[in-house]
């Protein structure tokens, strides 16, 4: 795809940041770069801890002459062009603001040679101005970017850099979180003339664990055990170690999709899987890589990208604290009973989370050997009551480094010692879950208009199913509940949208929008600019046209053209209207757009709790719109022939 600068709608999309933070920022950013231009060989090459010069040379696919000035430009990328694309992120980068960014506080030279081009060429840009000067230069197929003197423009920044040691070893720790990331990839490593660290590309199992060992140490390697875990688009694999290798300190790197992060909800899967095998002063210590779906997983939530978030949260938890526990439940077993072979009944997908809405009656996962893929019929969690009969999981083979399928036979002393393992007491602080569970609704007498009320929370219960795309039914303590996801939306966006107290906090646009009006519509405007303020609508009037600054957080997914335009004929067909009647109508347009859709099940557990959270009033008190109790007591009596 070629770089092109990116829409008003589609930069207002995006989390944005900070890039230029300290040196290994600008490391991050320009390798990330390279990866995603597909280069196999990456050359780093550093001056006095980055501030005097950062080198970063690649093979990759390179940036034609007509596009150099490009890409220096904000929101320039070729990574997305569209909203789908940005729901669906591949890449690395994809905000287009890396090298901008990084131009405006050093002297950069961007010197590139696809290979289609007879001849390379050199942009140069310096300082704030950023005004890019284009000249032809000799190099080889691939692009160096070429940034020194970093922050001269800012002493104010420069000052908060740490010594040269310091700041090296920020870089010496990105590029071994990318070394592992990308194995098939050659980086060299160079500080002051000097090479410091060669990761060299690993093309097989081997050369890949001998990387591992370069970058992790080989105490990491000792105790390491090989996992692989797969279910259609989820996959974990990689290496934990075992709690008996003792303590392996600072090694605890996850990948989701091939980029770095530090996620909270694997962290805590992570952690809950190792409950009972850790002494008080041990960590867990992991090389792990976890492959999602594009689509179920959002990187564009962190202005560094350090974290994700995941639209089946629950779903994702489990998954990785079942692989994470089997693999280590079977090499303790391995440990203390030789002879004995690894467990093998199925492993119950326990709620590790507090309820798991996606499954209610949850059958096993089974390891499937080098990364085979499960059958079409066979689901994560699926509404089959659970079998009897024992299901092969496989075991760690430390030999070699990976899975062996084993047959269907149940050793009943390993099985005995499965459920004393999964019994061990720990710690109450290691037992806090992620989503905390809330009571269910309580109380002695329920109508189809009102919800009795709980001593201290309001819950609706457990969301069961979706029925007629747009209806959750619910299971609580007092029966079965049909609620209309439609109105819980609206009633949720009403929440957020209603001033209380205060004005709603303004979100800014990264680039402002500017609107033509007509007279009457700037008259319009200017008689409830003050009101408008209070829903976070920030803007001005210069010249005939309107600039909007900001808007609050739920207005910022919306096209602000139209709905701008909209809410001015609104305005205008009233000569009063109160925060109130404001907040409906832009509570019911922002709710518009799920009326036509299908509900899933993760939407619906995550609007209903967003709804408790939020709305507690409509738990206590729901209107007979927004839920309906089922009475079962007819179909009974007809069953029973009563």
């Amino acid at each position: 795809m070629a770089i092109q600068i990116l829409s008003p709608q589609l930069a207002n999309q995006i989390a944005a940041g900070e890039v230029v933070e300290r040196p290994a920022s600008v490391v991050k950013e320009l390798v990330e770069n390279s990866l995603d231009a597909g280069a196999t060989r990456i050359d780093i090459d550093i001056e006095r801890g980055g501030e005097k010069l950062i080198r970063i040379r690649d093979n990759g696919c390179g940036i034609s002459k007509d596009e150099l000035i490009l890409a220096l430009a904000r929101h320039a990328t070729s990574k997305i062009a569209t909203l789908d694309d940005l729901e669906a992120i591949v890449s690395m980068g994809f905000r287009g603001e890396a090298l901008a960014s990084i131009s405006s506080v050093s002297r950069l030279t961007l010197t590139s040679k696809p290979v289609q081009q007879s001849e390379a060429w050199q942009s140069y840009a310096e300082g704030r101005d950023m005004a890019v000067t284009v000249k032809p230069a000799a190099h080889p197929n691939g692009t160096t970017v070429e940034v020194l003197d970093l922050f001269y423009n800012t002493p104010a920044r420069r000052k908060f850099m740490r010594t040269e040691k310091t700041e090296f070893g920020h870089i010496d720790e990105i590029v071994r979180r990318i070394a592992l990331s990308r194995p098939d990839v050659a980086i060299n490593l160079n500080h002051n003339g000097k090479l410091v660290k060669q990761y060299r590309a690993a093309q097989d199992d081997t050369q890949q664990e001998r990387r591992l060992a370069a970058v992790c140490g080989t105490g990491f390697m000792q105790g390491a055990l090989a996992i692989a875990w797969d279910h259609g688009d989820l996959g974990i694999k990689g290496w934990i170690v075992s709690p008996s290798a003792g303590s392996v300190s600072d090694i605890q790197y996850c990948y989701v999709n091939g980029r770095m992060m530090r996620d909270r909800l694997i962290n805590h899967a992570i952690r809950q899987a190792y409950e009972g095998h850790l002494d008080e002063n041990q960590q867990p210590a992991y090389v792990l890589y976890l492959t999602v779906d594009p689509q179920q997983v959002d990187v564009n939530v962190h202005p560094a990208k350090h974290e994700v978030r995941f639209h089946q949260a629950r779903l994702v938890h489990d998954f990785i604290y079942q692989g994470v526990r089997t693999a280590l439940l079977n090499a303790h077993q391995a440990d203390e009973l030789p002879g004995i072979e690894p467990v093998t009944h199925e492993v119950v997908n326990r709620t590790a989370a507090g309820d798991n809405y996606f499954a209610p009656s949850a059958v096993p996962l089974t390891i499937k050997p080098e990364r085979e893929a499960l059958s079409e019929t066979e689901h994560l969690y699926s509404e089959k009551p659970r079998s009897s009969s024992s299901e092969p999981i496989g075991h760690v083979n430390r030999a070699k480094g990976g899975f062996e399928h084993t047959a269907p036979t149940y050793d009943r002393k390993a099985g005995q010692l499965y459920q004393a393992l999964m019994s061990v007491p720990v710690a109450e602080d290691d037992k806090k879950p992620l989503f905390p569970t809330r009571p269910p609704l309580d109380g002695s007498v329920i109508s189809s208009q009102s919800v009795a009320e709980n001593a201290n929370s309001y819950t609706f219960g457990k969301v069961l199913t979706i029925y007629a795309k747009n209806f959750a039914l619910i299971e609580s303590s007092l029966g079965l509940i049909l609620l209309s996801l439609t109105e819980a939306n609206y009633l949720l966006k009403l929440a957020q949208l209603s001033p209380t107290g205060e004005a709603l906090k303004p979100q800014p646009l990264l680039i402002p929008l500017k609107l033509t009006l007509s007279h009457d519509e700037i008259a319009i405007f200017q008689r409830n600019k003050e009101q408008l303020t209070l829903f976070g609508i920030e803007a001005t009037i210069s010249h005939g046209k309107v600039t909007i600054h900001a808007v609050s957080l739920p207005l910022r997914t919306q096209n602000l053209s139209q709905l701008f335009a909209n809410l001015l004929a609104f305005l205008s067909s009233k000569e009063h209207l109160s925060h109130q009647d404001i907040a409906q109508w832009l509570a019911k347009t922002v709710s518009q757009e799920k009326m036509q859709e299908s509900w899933s099940l993760a939407q619906a557990v995550q609007l209903l709790a967003d709804v408790e959270r939020l709305c507690p009033q409509q738990v206590k008190k729901p209107s007979p719109t927004l839920l309906q109790l089922i009475n079962l007591q007819p179909v009974v009596a007809t069953l029973t022939n009563e």
